[in-house]
């Protein structure tokens, strides 16, 4: 079977698997042999659940031969972040202290996508401890640095960086991620893929290492924006093990929207941009106004400090999720230097300076939406740079040549995000163009970025020595 098969979309690939064109047995089959061959070559992968794989595409294959099919997911090869618990393998957290520990239950995400009759094939790679202790250079993880599959010397991004390399490198269909703060958008940029942060509460994290408990949210990694609706579908829902989850369902609207949608772009989110990256969001944006899809105007957040009331909560909160890690000495044991060091930096925030930025956080959202209510989407750069080099400390990535508004915002509120690719800049890295919304509102920003990819081949786009 030809290797480009697993870059088709996965709505294309399960109508193969539903008409028998192509069987779930030779599809995990293959995605276990890239993940095995190609896996390494970018440090994407901890563990292969090679026999769990095989077992649950015979399965499928056969339900799907006896017409038992259950939809669009079913037989389906994933992978899923080394950050949530699957039965029988170690889930390491991507940090050698605990690689080896295993817990006796699956996470609800891999609970429900095993409903639906996707296949999981791997745990994959991510920075350790999913940023928590902090990092300034893309080694912070055992397996290695993360790598694009479209520069082995760039940084496939974090904390999710063995997702974004499978999918952008054509290994499996679609992956699991996490974002606090920018580890599935960030990723997704970096790799040129599609990657969905969704409303704060969809997604249950029920068998997710807890790092931020009012910050951490469960999405997916894909080729299109259409995918991310039907994955995220399978994946929400209320979850009584985790009492942040919304009771209502997301129902997956495949329809186009209302259009022209109206758009607001967020004034210097791309002050501090790298020129390719302004330049092909300015071309984004050029091409939904020409084709009729959506209307831009600029639009001005209130000046708040965004940043420093999100580095406040995230620091007290991981402090906390890390205490017994900690109290272990299990620090000593990270792999990154600086990281061994910061992860005891964030007991000295105060917890006045906790609850201040919790007060400051409710005024801040509220804000948002009053904005984002005379909007469609509030849009901007999927990252403000291309991926930095895998060698390099990190002294401009992360947005460090500037603020990053609309990251902060956006998780601090617990809105969702989906961003999408827009071409290539600096060292032929791809650049990506992100929507965010009001809470609840994934159906809207789905259909834009969905409108925005039927008028763009980028999505199409693969790597150099990934297809056969």
């Amino acid at each position: 079977m030809n290797s480009d098969i697993l870059f088709t979309p996965v709505r294309q690939l399960a109508e193969l698997v539903r008409t028998k064109q192509v069987s779930s047995v030779e599809l995990t089959e293959l995605a276990l042999s890239r993940l095995e061959t190609l896996g390494p070559k970018y440090n994407a992968v901890v563990t292969v659940t090679r026999d769990r794989a095989l077992q649950a595409a015979r399965k499928a294959q056969s339900e799907i031969q006896k017409s038992n099919y259950k939809g669009i997911l079913h037989g389906i090869p994933y992978g899923a972040k080394d950050i949530f618990a699957a039965t029988g393998y170690p889930t390491s957290w991507g940090t050698a202290p605990v690689k080896n520990q295993t817990f006796d239950y699956d996470a609800a995400v891999i609970e429900r996508l095993e409903q639906a009759g996707a296949v999981l094939t791997a745990k994959l790679a991510m920075v350790e401890l999913a940023g928590g202790a902090g990092y300034r250079h893309p080694e912070a993880s055992f397996t290695g640095p993360g790598i694009s599959p479209w520069n082995p010397m760039g940084w496939s991004g974090g904390s999710s960086s063995g997702s974004g390399s499978a999918v952008c490198g054509g290994i499996i269909p679609f992956a699991l991620g996490t974002e606090t703060w920018g580890s599935i958008l960030c990723p997704a940029s970096y790799c040129g893929i599609a990657g969905l942060r969704p409303t704060f509460g969809r997604v249950s994290r029920y068998g997710a290492m807890p790092a931020v408990w009012s910050l951490d949210k469960v999405g997916p990694f894909a080729h299109t924006a259409d995918d991310l609706g039907i994955l995220l579908q399978a994946l929400s829902g209320h979850d009584p093990r985790d009492d942040s989850t919304h009771k209502e369902p997301f129902r997956y609207d495949e329809s186009k929207g209302k259009q022209p949608f109206k758009l607001g772009l967020l004034k210097g989110s791309t002050d501090s941009a790298d020129s390719g990256v302004k330049a092909n969001l300015a071309k984004a944006l050029k091409q939904l106004e020409e084709a009729g899809i959506a209307t831009v105007e600029e639009v001005e957040l209130p000046d708040m400090p965004y940043e420093a009331v999100a580095t406040t909560v995230m620091m007290a909160e991981t402090a906390s999720a890390f205490e017994d890690f900690t109290d272990a000495g299990h620090g000593a044991g990270l792999t990154a230097e600086s990281s061994r060091r910061r992860i005891y930096s964030r007991y000295a925030v105060l917890a006045s300076d906790y609850i201040r930025a919790m007060r400051v956080r409710r005024k801040m959202s509220q804000t948002a939406d009053e904005v984002l209510a005379r909007y469609d989407a509030v849009v901007g750069p999927s990252y403000p740079t291309v991926a930095p080099p895998i060698d390099k400390e990190f002294k401009t990535a992360f947005s460090g040549k500037g603020r990053d508004i609309i990251g902060a915002l956006g998780n601090i509120a617990g809105l969702p995000s989906v961003c999408v690719p827009t071409g290539f800049g600096d060292r032929g890295l791809p650049t990506g163009i992100q929507f965010m919304g009001r809470a609840y509102s994934e159906n809207r920003i789905l259909s834009i970025a969905k409108a925005y990819q039927g008028i763009t081949d980028w999505h199409l786009q693969r790597p150099p020595g990934t297809t056969d």
